[in-house]
């Protein structure tokens, strides 16, 4: 996919490039655009882009970030993604900073699992058959 997506996910970040490495490896996102004020990544053959906003400096040095990451579990809005493999994903997402659960549900053909970013943003991963 090439220039704007009509559907898309914004994630302001203390750290972008750390954030936009992150998803690029868990989700296989390609990196379609990068400036110093935002990375725009693409899932291929799809209209939907994510895009990572820095924070500015004077307030990211207010935003704790922890290792492991605090999950920000007072947000309403979590999104997914259909990942290959939750395995393969849960291992990605450990190497980038972040975490899969080991605890799944059933969904209508396929399985959950929930998530976080390096900064603890909330995610759920999917995987079909």
């Amino acid at each position: 996919m090439a220039g704007p997506s009509r559907n898309g996910l914004f994630i302001y970040a203390v750290d972008a490039e750390r954030l936009a490495a992150f998803y690029q490896a868990v989700l296989g996102l390609d990196r379609v655009h990068a400036a110093s004020e935002l990375i725009v990544l693409g899932l291929p053959d799809t209209d939907l882009q994510l895009v990572i906003h820095p924070i500015p400096p004077h307030i990211a040095a207010t935003i704790p970030i922890t290792s492991p990451p605090e999950r920000r579990e007072d947000t309403a809005l979590k999104f997914f993604f259909t990942v290959a493999s939750l395995a393969a994903a849960r291992e990605t997402a450990a190497r980038f900073g972040g975490a899969v659960d080991t605890q799944t549900w059933p969904g209508s053909g396929f399985v959950i699992a929930n998530g976080c970013d390096p900064e603890g943003n909330l995610f759920q991963l999917r995987a079909f058959g």
